[in-house]
């Protein structure tokens, strides 16, 4: 029989305040090799996601070897990505970093449970690059679109990720709405200020 090549699954675009507030995982199927999923709570499953945001600080939080973590941050709120000894490529542009820098990550959710009882939500990087304003600029306004979307899609009858989401989660999507708005506006801002600055005095 056969083996099917597992095809890599699309990298999901997510701002912040929604990623952070995913806590919930799941497989489609019992095959132990089949991919875990986070579930958005705008009604979408993500096994990959792709960020770009600010990097703003990195610490090797690591005892017997390095393990770096860094801040992420988009116009809606913070990232954290962890990267050690199995993301050697991730640890090494995080290693040679210095913040601030704008950075493309691309990694898999990570959720963990916290002692008391909440869950935290990670990135563990494949793989992390620099990039400039107008790719940052980019993946806000591509990220604002699909976010708006999903949240169109949330109530369609046959979407069942939005209907796993609504059990799961009972959050109002209005507020990623609101977030991918409020992100969009903040490039608007960034813009006239720019202009202002080549303003004469």
């Amino acid at each position: 029989m056969s083996q099917s090549v597992p095809t890599r699954e699309v990298a999901r675009r997510v701002f912040a305040a929604e990623y952070n507030d995913a806590s919930y995982t799941f497989k489609e199927s019992d095959d132990e090799r089949a991919p875990l999923y986070l579930l958005l709570p705008t009604g979408e499953r993500a096994n990959r996601v792709f960020v770009v945001g600010t990097l703003t600080e990195k610490e090797d939080v690591g005892e017997d070897s390095e393990y770096w973590r860094g801040r992420i941050v988009d116009p809606t709120g913070t990232f954290f990505t962890y990267a050690g000894q199995y993301q050697p490529e991730a640890a090494s542009a995080l290693r040679e970093l210095e913040p601030p820098a704008y950075v493309a990550v691309v990694g898999k959710p990570r959720t963990y449970e916290t002692d008391d009882g909440n869950v935290n939500v990670s990135v563990r990087p494949e793989s992390i690059t620099t990039v400039d304003a107008a790719t940052r600029d980019r993946w806000v306004a591509e990220t604002a679109a699909r976010t708006l979307d999903r949240i169109e899609a949330f109530d369609d009858e046959g979407n069942e990720y939005a209907r796993m989401a609504r059990e799961q989660y009972d959050l109002p999507v209005e507020e990623y709405r609101d977030a991918a708005v409020a992100a969009l506006r903040s490039l608007d801002d960034a813009d006239e200020l720019e202009g202002e600055g080549e303003a004469p005095a």
